[in-house]
């Protein structure tokens, strides 16, 4: 099994505003997002680069992953941007409306020629009507990229559609992503939930999304911390069920036996893989929050 990392929850933070920035440090998110591009003014862009940069390199946040969200190589900022992220020690880039595997390449080669470390990942903004289109092109890009990021308000505006509850004009983008990144091993998130005072709502699109298969959502306010992270969590019954199926799957082998029923369910080897990453699943969010 791959190494599991949680991403239940990635919560967005204004890189103009170092207060937020410090005040992250303390807040029980699996990843931040210090962003450069939609939540900066144009005349603060330079500022907000300058106290991400320091805030990725003080190594102030524990074991939360870090991405820096910069500006479009094609504005003012975009090259400086991705030049500074290279080299602050955050996890990973997220480069905005992600639209071919030419623009993977062309972020890849900016990376390594400022001097970016193997380690750190590309993460791509699947914000646009032709990026869906291309979802399979680009998950395919490169093996820096390693997770989507659902850019729904950028579709619905683009697609000239509605946020409705269950999300039906969205349906279609969200699993053409999600389909192009399990095809290519990516990590894939669900975008943002506008309303921060509708708590039944953001519920019941957190579970939407765990039905769909997301790995986790981004956030933009820290009141969505909590039942983002209950949500795409195993449950507890889940857990117990998981345990079972493990334990069950191990004793049939030892015994030689090629049927493994649990509660009278028939267990294939596709159920011990779910099991298994769950219980993984559920270690590394211990482990997270030990830290």
């Amino acid at each position: 099994m791959t190494d599991i990392r949680p991403r239940r929850s990635v919560l967005y933070m204004p890189g103009a505003n170092t207060r937020a920035l410090e005040k992250a440090r303390t807040l029980p998110a699996d990843a931040l997002i210090f962003d450069l591009e939609d939540a900066v003014a144009p005349d603060a862009k330079e500022a907000a680069r300058a106290n991400v940069v320091a805030a990725a390199r003080s190594k102030a946040y524990g074991k939360r992953e870090i991405a820096i969200r910069c500006n479009g190589l094609m504005t003012p900022w975009g090259k400086a941007d991705v030049a500074a992220i290279a080299t602050s020690g955050a996890d990973a880039i997220l480069v905005p409306k992600v639209e071919s595997a030419g623009d993977v390449a062309t972020i890849v080669a900016a990376l390594e020629g400022a001097g970016a470390p193997k380690s750190m990942a590309v993460w791509a903004m699947m914000e646009t009507p032709l990026g869906i289109l291309r979802a399979e092109e680009i998950a395919a890009a490169h093996k820096r990229l390693r997770l989507f990021v659902m850019g729904t308000n950028d579709l619905v505006k683009d697609m000239r559609a509605r946020h409705t509850p269950m999300r039906l004009p969205m349906i279609t983008a969200l699993g053409i992503g999600m389909l192009a990144a399990r095809a290519h091993g990516l990590t894939i998130l669900d975008g943002v939930y506008n309303d921060i005072q509708d708590t039944d709502g953001f519920r019941a699109v957190c579970r939407q999304g765990v039905e769909m298969g997301f790995d986790g959502k981004t956030l933009i306010h820290p009141s969505q911390l909590e039942p983002c992270n209950e949500i795409f969590a195993p449950s507890s019954s889940e857990l117990e069920m998981a345990g079972r199926i493990v334990t069950a799957f191990k004793a049939a082998q030892a015994a030689g036996k090629g049927v493994v029923t649990v509660d009278g369910r028939m267990i294939e080897n596709l159920h011990v893989e779910q099991a298994e990453r769950a219980l993984a699943l559920a270690a590394a969010i211990e482990e997270l929050q030990a830290a």
